[in-house]
This record gives structure tokens, C-alpha cells and sequence, in this order.
């Protein structure tokens, strides 16, 4: 593809490599995009990227004598006096890279119903939720997301929740030619920051809800940052559907350019949530509930507590904006399943074990409180910390498991280059400042065999902290660990 049809008509300036002349952006040829220094090609378009730790304007001078065709940069670079590569100066390079990179895949985005989701919790679990409603109305439906990217058959395991402008329009691009007709894909609040999803408007932009994460180095500066990097998303969006029971709702909708819809248990709210009920069943936690508003039915979601009949209530509303039936809607309630989000696992009829991703003092807290609410006989919590992170993450996991779990199994996570017992004190050290029981289990295998092996009738055990991870990193080094391979070898050992 040339040059001058990348850029279309985006403001730039090119000139000829370190001598300033002005060009003019013609029949340059170029290749492939890159913006990673270890995949230069010849002929590539090659952005200059500032990230947290490195600046790639720095190896401009690299990046040309490796061959790329050109070069996009927001600032001066340093290039050899004899060096001729095209600078393509531009105001931001990530917005450039994300609407060069549109460009380049031909506008997929335009051939596909997109849909993005936004919020501090519930993305991953209604992506798969909206997914099934919609393949279940005949929309062949691709998603993105923090576990996996999911392309007709095709599931590739994810680096980041939203990936980098370049990759994700490729994914876009593979999607159409797929027959793909919708996308539903997690909006990291990184990615708005970060402009990697400039180049198009999504169809439906959706706000779950917004509580104090990702807030300090090379994140966000501020509470205040990091809603701001929300809201951004419902300015690019024909239609936005958010959660009106949020308390920041209002703040996060400010400025808004798209249509609005609502859903929530409040009367002002389009899609409206009422008399929630709790089922429990042998190896199995779910919730009854009644919609009205724009649409009339029961509803029967097969995740536990409030929190799902929000993350329900949120699909609905696509599912309908798309047209989807009641019969849709309710297969999907009844039948989805989302990897290491809340995610039963059948181990015994006269007790519940469940696998969720919880990693942190809020998710763990908000997880635990849901599965007390059910009443069981011991509510068991196993979980470690990850190591050469906060140490504060440890104390609030301990304080919080120790409050509200009857039992705490601690055991080791991902310790990386920390010692476990080191990452395993930590936690025990908040669990002190309760009355909570605990016991000390390192290796994760035999602290599950510990849990499963003595589980009651009515207990709810609940293994936070890997979800859908499969590896314990240690070292450096990431060794094959999924919960559930565990969980059927010990099985098949006690029998």
C-alpha cells in the first residue's frame, strides 16, 4: 500500500530523513506496519512510541538502517547526516498509529457492529454473556478481552484486556474475513488513554461501573485520570448504555455525544431489575429476577448475587438493541460459562467449589460478601498473592479473607522472584488483625486437595486469585499449573 493511502487525510508533514526538505506524501511503498523494534521488516511504516519505561524515538536512527520505508514520530529524532528515510511528523504517534493502522486494514470496524465495554468490573463476564445472546440470534460474533480473543473457531490466548491499535485492527480485519457481522470486546481504561481504539466509532459503548483500580505508576495518576479515561469511550459511540445505580454515572456520562440507555434496579432506569432471588442448588449458585422497562420476562442467570443480575441486565440491553428474543436471552442466562469468572466447578453434590479471578482487596471482598449471602455451612476462601507486587494487595487480601471467610487457606499464587513463604507471612500478617481462622497450605496442589478432601455439606469453597490463568510463574519462569487439571488428578486420586 503507498503512503498517501495510509495517511488519507490525516494532517502530517513528511520529509526526507534528517535534512528537513519537505515531501510530498506519495508513492511511497510501504510493506507492513511495526511498532516494536524487534519486528522491523524492510519497507515497514515504523511508529515511534513513548511507553512508561522506553521511548522508541530513540532508535529511529536503528530503525532506518534495518530498512524501514518510513517513519512516524511526534517529536525530533536523531538520524544519521546522511540518512534519507521519510519522517512522517505527526501530533500524536499512537493516534496516527491507530488511524494509519484503520487505513491500512481496509476500515474492518465499518463491516462490523462493534461493541465496547468499560468499567472496573463485569467486562469480561458480559462480553461472553453478550457473545452467546447474539450468536444465538445468528449473529456470528467475535470478541476480544482479557482472557482470549475469539475469531470464529479460532481462541488465541490475550497479552493485554484491549490489545495495540495495530493488532487490534488486524484482528478486526481477520474477523470480516471470517463473516464475522459484530464484535464485543473489553475497553481497557490503558487502552482510551492510549488512543488504541482511534480509527473508528463504536456502534454501542458500555459503562458497567467504576470504583478506585488501576491508579499509580504507569497507570493513572489520579481517581479523577482514571474516570476521565472512561468517559472517553461515550464520545466515541452512537449509542452508550451504562449503569444508572452507579454513583459515578452521571460523572462518567458528562459530554456524552451518543444516545443513551439505561440499566439498573432504579425506576429512571430503561431496563429495570426487581425482586432478585438467590438459587442454590447442589454444585451450582445462581439468581432469579424480573426485568421491565423496555422489556418484560424472568430472568434466570446461573452466577450468584447482585453483581450478575447487573452484568445480565447490561447484556439484555444489547442483546435487544440487536433484536434479540426472550428465548435467546435465556439460553444464554442459563448457559454461559466465562473461564475463571465465578466459574463452578463439579466436584461434589453435597458441596461448591468455584474457581473466580479475584486478585484484589475489592474484588475478593465483593466476591466473598456475594457468596455469604447464600448462606453456607463454611464459606472456605484459598488464595496467595502474586510476588514483586504491593505489599499493602497482601495485607488488604488477608484482612478481608480473614472478616468474612470462616476459613482462609493460604497457600502461593505467582511469587515470581519473591520467596513464597515471604509473600504467604504478608498475607497472614492482615489475616491477624481479624478473628478469622486460617491455615497455612504453600503448595496450591495440596492446599486444593486439603479443601476438597474436607469439605462439608453446604460449604462454599471458593479458589480466588488464578481464574483463568494456567501457569504458576516462579523465577522468572512460567510452569503449566490449571486449577482444574489439578482438581481432576486429585479427584481421580481420592477415588
Amino acid at each position: 500500500m503507498r503512503l498517501n493511502e495510509i495517511v488519507e487525510n490525516e494532517p502530517i508533514r513528511l520529509t526526507a530523513g534528517n535534512d528537513g526538505r519537505e515531501l510530498l506524501a506519495g508513492d511511497l511503498e510501504i510493506s507492513s506496519l511495526c511498532n516494536d523494534t524487534r519486528s522491523i521488516k524492510p519497507g515497514c511504516l515504523f511508529f515511534c512510541v513513548k511507553g512508561a519505561n522506553f521511548d522508541s524515538h530513540d532508535l529511529a536512527a536503528e530503525a532506518a538502517a534495518q530498512g524501514a520505508a518510513a517513519i512516524v514520530a511526534e517529536r525530533d529524532i536523531d538520524l544519521p547526516k546522511d540518512c534519507e528515510t521519510p519522517v512522517v511528523h505527526v501530533r500524536d504517534t499512537r493516534v496516527a498509529m491507530a488511524r494509519f493502522a484503520a487505513a491500512w486494514y481496509g476500515h474492518p470496524a465499518e463491516k462490523l457492529r462493534t461493541i465496547g465495554i468499560t468499567g472496573t468490573k463485569g467486562k469480561t463476564t458480559t462480553t461472553y454473556l453478550i457473545r452467546q445472546m447474539l450468536e444465538n440470534a445468528g449473529y456470528k460474533t467475535g470478541l476480544v478481552g482479557t482472557i482470549e480473543t475469539i475469531i470464529g473457531d479460532r481462541h488465541i490466548p490475550s497479552g493485554n484486556t484491549t490489545p495495540e491499535s495495530i493488532v487490534l485492527q488486524e484482528t478486526f480485519r481477520k474477523m470480516v474475513d471470517e463473516d464475522c457481522a459484530a464484535v464485543v470486546m473489553e475497553v481497557s481504561s490503558q487502552a482510551l488513554m492510549l488512543h488504541r481504539t482511534d480509527g473508528f466509532v463504536f456502534d454501542v459503548g458500555i459503562f458497567t461501573n467504576l470504583e478506585e483500580d488501576h491508579i499509580g505508576p504507569n497507570e493513572h495518576a489520579d481517581f479523577a485520570d482514571y474516570l476521565h479515561c472512561k468517559s472517553l469511550l461515550f464520545k466515541q459511540c452512537r449509542m452508550g448504555i451504562g449503569n444508572i445505580d452507579d454513583e459515578h454515572f452521571d460523572a462518567v456520562m458528562e459530554g456524552h455525544t451518543c444516545e443513551l440507555v439505561t440499566y439498573g434496579f432504579s425506576d429512571r432506569a430503561d431496563y429495570r431489575a426487581a425482586d432478585p432471588m438467590l438459587i442454590k442448588k447442589p454444585g451450582e449458585l445462581g439468581v432469579l429476577f424480573s426485568v421491565s422497562g423496555r422489556l418484560q420476562m424472568k430472568a434466570e442467570f446461573t452466577m450468584p448475587g447482585r453483581f450478575s443480575v447487573y452484568n445480565a441486565l447490561c447484556a439484555i440491553a444489547v442483546a435487544r438493541h440487536f433484536d434479540c428474543d426472550e428465548l435467546q436471552i435465556a439460553d444464554a442466562l442459563k448457559h454461559v460459562s466465562v473461564r475463571g469468572r465465578i466459574e463452578m466447578i463439579p466436584v461434589s453434590s453435597a458441596f461448591t467449589l468455584l474457581i473466580d479471578y479475584a486478585h484484589n482487596a475489592m474484588a475478593l471482598e465483593n466476591l466473598l460478601v456475594t457468596l455469604k449471602e447464600y448462606r453456607p455451612n463454611r464459606l472456605i476462601c484459598l488464595f496467595g498473592c502474586g510476588g514483586n507486587r504491593s505489599k499493602v494487595r497482601r495485607y488488604q487480601m488477608g484482612e478481608v479473607s480473614g472478616r468474612i471467610a470462616d476459613l482462609t487457606v493460604v497457600t502461593s499464587d505467582n511469587p515470581r522472584f519473591e520467596e513464597p513463604m515471604d509473600i504467604i507471612h504478608d498475607i497472614e500478617e492482615g489475616i491477624g488483625k481479624t478473628t478469622g481462622s486460617y491455615l497455612e497450605i504453600p503448595d496450591r496442589r495440596e492446599a486444593i486437595k486439603y479443601c476438597i478432601e474436607n469439605g462439608e455439606p453446604g460449604d462454599i469453597i471458593v479458589m480466588a486469585g488464578k481464574g483463568h490463568e494456567d501457569y504458576q510463574e516462579i523465577r522468572g519462569v512460567k510452569y503449566p499449573m490449571d486449577e482444574r487439571v489439578l482438581i481432576r488428578e486429585i479427584l481421580d486420586e481420592l477415588r
